[in-house]
């Protein structure tokens, strides 16, 4: 090959982009990736590692500010958000070091520049045409903003709100979905009041309703507000703050407004559509071998309509360099896909819903173990549930679950969910004692009909 031909050419290097190019060179593909900003797109820089430690210090700020609760005399005395900062970029450089590292070792080509997709089978960037056998579409999606409401300012979304550099006295946040909730939790942890709007009738409307019902009873105990069923209308700002119009004429003042709203696909002005690529409403549509319409083209991550998950983007890209090695890898199904909402206390889920299970099984059987039966829960002072999904007499379909740190039991559930694990199959398992972890076991050894610390 010449220089500038490749097996695989990958227009993105965030988590699907870059895991492609990583499993590609492993499969002894000659793979380039194109990168206008930095490896490891938002997730990395501007998503799910800033926030994330971000969540971790507001967990600090409240453990320190309660440890009276357990006999530990502290007392918080403020948040240096330049601390605060400094700890956090800190983390995302160690980490961004990392991958830099594997692509050196791996000698994987980076080119730097926007690309775009001039032929079926070339991306030009920066005048260097970039020819490939297959060609891996991942450019990732970008914060949305609602009709009429301008970004700047106090204005703002995710990306400029993980780089404040004080706390909000006051913030409002529109959206009470994954990142609207996140923010409200670490804001309120840091000590800012927050009122959280949401225009349908629950926070996390996608989840399971308990969840829902269980994160608003104790964001309510955090005194976080939170207005569901109810829409934004406008927004006015000033030097010292912003007033935020709600549909009926109610208004709220606050310091900051951020508008999480969920993502849109990255694909406007990249040459798809010129080139044949289907697109529906800017997403990349799939087939479940990840093929666009246009042979020899594929898209992964957040593009492809459906979860906008970091872990979906690395699984989507790690299959497509196996499928164009030819290994033929099982099709990634989005239902067996984990899902964390990372606030306080935590969401954590797999599989279907009870409500989408009674649309695809003739019956369906639940059960919701409680967290005041859990000697660990109890430790740590955190309440909420596990709720099992399963189809009556068969195997267990989703596992829901809220309480403090429950996204660290989500990869027993997802093998439970993806297996086609039976309750008697996971009650069967040894859970230690005492751990968080027991609460599967528990909730399963019920739905088994042999409930050991709680009721059938």
């Amino acid at each position: 090959m010449s220089d500038d031909n490749y097996d695989v050419v990958v227009l993105g290097g965030g988590s699907g982009g870059y895991a492609c190019a990583l499993r590609a060179q492993q499969l002894g593909l000659k793979v380039v990736v194109v990168e206008k900003d930095k490896l490891g797109g938002t997730c990395l820089h501007w998503g799910c590692i800033p926030t994330k430690a971000l969540l971790h210090a507001g967990e600090v700020a409240d453990h320190v500010r309660d440890g009276g609760a357990v006999g530990v005399k502290a007392s918080l005395e403020g948040i240096d958000m330049s601390a605060v900062n400094s700890y956090k970029d800190g983390v995302v450089t160690r980490l961004f070091k990392g991958l830099q590292g594997l692509f050196s070792a791996a000698k994987i080509e980076i080119v730097e520049g926007e690309g775009r997709l001039v032929a079926a089978d070339t991306v030009e960037v920066g005048g260097r045409r970039l020819t490939g056998k297959n060609i891996v579409l991942a450019t990732g999606s970008y914060a949305r903003t609602l009709p009429g409401l301008e970004l700047g300012g106090r204005v703002m979304t995710s990306q400029q709100a993980i780089s404040l550099t004080d706390v909000p006295g006051r913030a409002v946040i529109i959206g009470g979905s994954v990142i609207g909730v996140e923010f409200a939790s670490v804001w309120r942890s840091f000590g800012a009041e927050v009122t959280i709007i949401e225009a349908l009738p629950r926070l996390v409307p996608a989840e399971e309703a308990v969840l829902s019902k269980n994160l608003e009873r104790a964001f309510s105990k955090r005194k976080i507000t939170f207005k569901t069923g109810t829409k934004f209308e406008s927004v006015e700002q000033s030097d010292s703050g912003v007033t935020v119009t709600l549909e009926g004429g109610d208004t709220l003042e606050a310091d900051v407004l951020l508008v999480a709203v969920g993502r849109g696909p990255q694909s406007e002005g990249m040459g798809f559509e010129e080139q044949g690529v289907t697109l529906d409403r800017g997403w990349v549509p799939t087939d479940e071998r990840l093929r666009t319409n246009v042979d020899g083209i594929f898209a992964v991550g957040d593009l492809v309509p459906g979860l906008q998950l970091a872990h979906r983007g690395f699984a989507h890209g790690i299959f497509v360099a196996e499928e164009i090695a030819g290994l033929e890898p099982m099709p990634i199904v989005d239902s067996g896909i984990p899902r964390v909402t990372y606030c306080n206390p935590e969401l954590a889920s797999v599989g279907l819903t009870e409500a989408e299970a009674k649309e695809r099984y003739d019956s369906v059987e639940t059960y919701e173990y409680n967290l005041g039966g859990n000697g660990k829960s109890q430790i740590l002072q955190t309440g909420g549930l596990v709720k099992l999904v399963r189809e009556k007499d068969g195997p267990i379909v989703g596992v829901h679950m809220i309480g403090d740190r429950m996204g660290e039991q989500i990869g027993e559930a997802t093998l439970t969910v993806n297996w086609e694990a039976f309750p008697d199959d996971v009650a069967a398992l040894l859970h230690s004692h005492p751990t968080q972890n027991e609460s599967l076991g528990e909730a399963s050894l019920a739905l088994a009909g042999k409930p050991l610390h709680s009721h059938a």
